[in-house]
C-alpha cells in the first residue's frame, strides 16, 4: 500500500504516516500542512512497522488538539496509553507514569512535584545551570569544531536534571544512553536493537539501577526528586516499585529530551538564518523571545495519543469509543489559522504555542525548567561564538515521537 493514495483531483483519500519516508528529514511539514487544509482529522488505518497495532486518527489543527487537551473524560491518557505506537512497551508501565494516568490519580501524583517546579524555585537555580552550561562550553576551549547535539546540549541537560534527582554526575552518561536508546528505539544510532531490544535490555537495567536509588532513598531521605518519589504518598498509600520507577522514568527521559532538542534546534534555526542571529547578538533581551519561537517550530515530542472513551465527533469527523486519537504539534505548531508566515522563524513573533502541550491537566510540568535552561544555553553559547555556524549536514532522529537532531556539526569560529 502507498504511504499516500490520492483520488483522481490528488486530494488525500489515505494517509500511511508512520512510514519512515516520511520522517527520515525530521516531520513531514508539507504533508502536515495538505492534511491541515484538506483533511485535519484523518485515519492512518495500519502502521507500516508495527502491523498488529490498530491505526489511528491524526488531529493536526491547533483548535483541535486543544480540544482533545482539554476534554480528558472523552479523551483519556490512561485508557490506552500516550504515545502512537507502543512498540512493545507494557501498558503497566506507561499507566504507572503520571502523563499517562487520567483523573483524579494523575492530578494528585503530578501535584507532589508542583511544589518543586514552580517558576521562583527554578529561578533559584539560574546560577547553578549556568555554571553548568559554562563549565561544558569551556571543554571546547582551542577546538575549531563540535557537534552541538554530543558537546554541549547532551552533557548539560543530563547534569541539569541529574542535579534535580540526585544522580552523580559520573552517572550522567549512563542515564542518556538509556534515556536516548529506550525514546529513540527506532533510530539505529541510538538503539541498534530497536523497539525489542528497548524492552528487554534497557528496561531491566533502568530497574536494576532505580532499585539502587530507592534502596539509598528509604535508607537516607534526601531533597531530591528521587526521594519525593520514594516516600510519596497517594490514599494514605506508598507508590508501588514499578510506579516509582516510571515516575524516575518519566521525570528523567523529559529532563534529557526536551531541551536538547529545542535548543539544538534553535541553535540550527539562528544559524541557517544570520539575520535572526544578528538580532539576539544586538539585543540579548530577545532571547526569550527566541526560545519561545523555538518551541513552536520544533516542539520537541512530535505527539501524544489519546483514546476515545465513547463514540465522539471532532471537526465533522465520528471518532468509535477505543480509538486512538493521536495530537500532532509539529503540525498544530504552524497553523496557518493561528501564525502568519508559520514556516518562518522570527525571534520577533512573540507567538503562543503549544510545545508543553495544549493545555488542560497534561500540561508540562517542567515549562519553567526549560525555558530558563533554553535561554541560557542560547546566551551561553552565542556570548562564546557569535560567529558559529553549520559545519556539515544534520542528522535527525528517525521517529514518529522525538523531534530532534541526533548530530550538529559546527564551526566554532571563522
Amino acid at each position: 500500500m502507498a504511504s499516500v493514495e490520492r483520488d483522481v483531483e490528488g486530494d488525500i483519500e489515505s494517509v500511511e504516516l508512520t512510514g519512515q519516508e516520511h520522517w527520515r528529514e525530521g516531520p513531514p511539514l508539507e504533508l502536515f500542512k495538505e492534511m491541515r487544509e484538506r483533511c485535519p482529522i484523518h485515519r492512518t488505518e495500519r502502521f507500516e512497522e508495527f502491523p498488529e497495532e490498530d491505526g489511528f486518527w491524526s488531529v493536526t489543527t491547533a483548535e483541535d488538539v486543544h480540544t482533545v487537551s482539554r476534554d480528558w473524560e472523552t479523551y483519556s491518557s490512561e485508557r490506552g496509553g500516550v504515545l502512537a505506537a507502543a512498540g512493545g512497551f507494557p501498558l503497566e508501565l506507561a499507566q504507572a507514569m503520571f502523563i499517562g494516568m487520567d483523573p483524579p490519580k494523575h492530578d494528585r501524583l503530578k501535584a507532589l512535584f508542583q511544589r518543586g517546579f514552580t517558576p521562583k524555585r527554578i529561578a533559584d537555580h539560574e546560577e547553578a545551570i549556568r555554571a553548568i552550561t559554562v563549565r561544558v562550553l569551556g571543554r571546547l576551549e582551542g577546538r575549531e569544531t563540535a557537534d552541538l547535539v554530543s558537546d554541549v546540549a547532551q552533557p548539560v541537560v543530563a547534569r541539569v536534571i541529574g542535579s534535580f534527582m540526585g544522580i552523580d554526575e559520573q552517572d550522567d552518561a549512563i542515564w542518556a544512553r538509556l534515556m536516548n536508546s529506550t525514546l529513540g528505539a527506532a533510530d539505529p544510532d541510538l538503539n541498534p536493537y530497536g523497539f525489542e531490544g528497548a524492552v528487554e535490555r534497557d528496561l531491566p537495567e533502568i530497574f536494576e539501577r532505580c532499585r539502587k536509588l530507592i534502596d539509598a532513598r528509604r535508607e537516607n531521605p534526601t531533597d531530591d526528586l528521587t526521594s519525593v518519589l520514594v516516600h510519596a504518598e497517594l490514599d494514605g498509600e506508598q507508590l508501588e516499585e514499578h510506579e516509582i520507577v516510571m515516575g524516575f522514568f518519566l521525570l528523567m527521559a523529559a529532563g534529557n529530551d526536551s531541551t536538547k532538542a529545542t535548543y539544538c534546534s534553535a541553535m540550527r534555526a539562528l544559524m541557517e538564518s544570520p539575520e535572526q542571529k544578528q538580532l539576539l547578538l544586538e539585543d540579548p533581551g530577545l532571547v526569550g523571545d527566541a526560545v519561545e519561537e523555538a518551541l513552536r517550530m520544533f516542539p520537541a515530542f512530535a505527539h501524544f495519543r489519546r483514546t476515545a472513551t465513547r463514540d465522539t465527533e471532532l471537526h465533522g469527523q465520528k471518532i468509535k469509543e477505543g480509538e486512538k486519537v493521536v495530537m500532532w504539534y509539529v503540525s498544530s505548531n504552524r497553523d496557518e489559522s493561528r501564525f502568519e508566515d508559520p514556516d518562518r522563524f522570527d525571534v520577533n513573533r512573540k507567538a503562543e504555542h503549544q510545545a508543553f502541550g495544549a493545555g488542560g491537566r497534561h500540561f508540562c510540568l517542567g515549562t519553567a525548567l526549560a525555558r530558563l535552561e533554553l535561554r541560557i544555553l542560547i546566551e551561553e553559547t552565542l556570548k562564546r561564538y557569535p560567529d558559529i555556524t553549520i559545519d556539515g549536514p544534520p542528522a535527525h532522529v528517525e521517529s514518529l515521537f522525538l523531534n530532534q537532531l541526533k548530530s550538529l556539526p559546527v564551526r566554532l569560529a571563522p
